[in-house]
């Protein structure tokens, strides 16, 4: 018996509009509860919604990066079920038609095929205190991209690849902040088993918030369902949850189909046509997306390690040209920013200037890697100039090879039972000598030189 996972995701991701997208409230993340609404995001009677031109907009930009077919004429339908926090009694979203249609994103060699992108309003928040339920309706009517695969993951892990890529995009585009911690882009996977080739019935699990949870859920539900089948038992089309403390997924409500929605046109809005013009216009503004930039770093010099690393992060990439600007020497660079400053939360606190002159310093031969790695974190948690902290720490003196080699001769001089051992092949003790040496400059001498020369001394790179 072959058993395959077969893995579709929706995401559902915030729009970065100003007001939301069928009225002119405020979106706002920081507000006091209810304070952004009106009688449109309300839901009372009698009211017209009118769609937000540039939630469109945003929409259209993802659906173009996507690689989408554009659908000119879409309508808007109402989705129709109840819960406290949809005011209306149904969600205004699209059906019928999509903004975008068959898509993909490339992940590690494997192609993600995009079913449709489409744009919709977003619910109240919930919060659960107690016995009571609490409803903030700043939320609610906010604009959302709903983006949609077939189904064509196969791993937990490759669920949060294409996640990553898509993230990286919609903040690229600046079209979303798309912060899963915050719940502005929320991730349902759709899980089922192949068996010998023919699918299997389909779970939901809801609302998964971070990578982490997309991975476990997931993980866990192809097991689930796997030791179901094995055991004869069958599987149940159910929408799950996620339980982060017990690490398992369990039912939260039998898995509605479109029937159960009972979608039909919504009335208060004509359809939606969009003009060849717009589209020409939306893919100018397209800026230079992460699969761009990491082609670009890679053509550069940048290791495709670094690179990767880099093009994804957008904030990361503003950084890295900003330092580049300043020190033209992209491998050495991201080299320095993968490996050491990325260690740092807030990695911006460090300037261009003080992340050229420590790189510059190494290279130079004017600190250790050691020595650098000490400056990054004293300009990291000072503020202070890494210019002002070298003279502080006496690391703008330079040991150059010949003042080296007198030092090191005298250390010989003094250890010349340990030196005859090390002619004689005992090789460990060049590590003794280096360790006199550091001590001696107080750590400002390049290891790396001390071991050449000590090693030239003692015989073993001669001929």
């Amino acid at each position: 018996m072959e058993l395959k996972p077969v893995i579709g995701i929706e995401v559902h991701s915030q729009l970065n509009t100003k007001s939301k997208i069928f009225c002119g409230c405020k979106v706002s993340y920081e507000d006091e509860p209810n304070k952004n609404v009106c009688p449109i995001c309300l839901g009372h009677p009698g009211v017209l919604p009118v769609l937000n031109k540039k939630a469109l907009e945003l929409a259209l930009k993802v659906a173009i990066a996507l690689n989408c077919e554009i659908d000119r004429i879409t309508h808007f339908s109402r989705k129709n079920y109840f819960y406290p926090d949809l005011p209306k009694g149904y969600q205004i979203s699209q059906f019928t038609g999509a903004i975008g249609r068959n898509g993909y994103i490339e992940i590690e060699n494997k192609k993600i095929r995009i079913r449709r992108v489409h744009i919709e309003e977003e619910t109240a928040k919930i919060f659960h205190i107690g016995d009571y339920v609490y409803l903030d309706f700043n939320r609610c009517g906010i604009p959302l991209i709903e983006i949609v695969t077939e189904p064509d993951i196969s791993t937990g892990d490759e669920a949060v690849s294409y996640l990553k890529k898509l993230q990286g995009i919609l903040r690229f585009l600046d079209a979303s902040y798309a912060d899963m911690e915050k719940g502005m882009m929320r991730c349902e996977p759709n899980i089922s088993i192949s068996v010998d080739g023919k699918m299997g019935t389909k779970t939901e699990i809801k609302n998964l918030n971070s990578f982490r949870a997309v991975k476990l859920g997931i993980d866990y539900e192809i097991e689930r369902q796997k030791n179901i089948i094995l055991k004869g038992g069958r599987i149940e089309q159910v929408t799950m949850l996620w339980d982060e403390e017990k690490r398992e997924t369990r039912p939260m409500r039998w898995k509605e189909t479109a029937s159960d929605y009972r979608y039909f046109p919504e009335p208060d809005l004509p359809p939606l046509i969009i003009k060849d013009e717009m589209i020409e216009k939306i893919k100018k503004e397209i800026p230079e997306l992460p699969e761009e930039k990491k082609k670009r770093y890679i053509n550069i010099g940048v290791r495709e390690y670094e690179a990767e690393i880099i093009s994804q992060d957008l904030k990361l990439t503003k950084y890295f040209e900003g330092i580049l600007n300043l020190y033209n020497e992209p491998s050495e660079v991201s080299k320095w920013l993968v490996s050491e400053i990325l260690s740092f939360k807030d990695y911006e606190k460090i300037s261009f200037k003080d992340v050229v002159l420590i790189i510059k310093s190494v290279k130079e031969n004017k600190i250790s890697r050691l020595n650098a790695k000490e400056i990054l974190r004293d300009v990291y948690e000072t503020g202070k100039e890494a210019e002002i902290i070298m003279k502080e720490k006496g690391f703008e003196k330079r040991w150059g090879e010949e003042e080296l080699k007198e030092i090191i001769k005298n250390t010989i001089e003094k250890n010349k039972k340990e030196f005859e051992r090390l002619k004689n092949g005992e090789e460990k003790l060049v590590g003794f000598f280096v360790g006199e040496i550091m001590k001696q400059t107080k750590g400002k001498a390049d290891p790396k030189i001390v071991n050449k020369i000590i090693r030239e001394y003692a015989g073993f790179d001669k001929g």
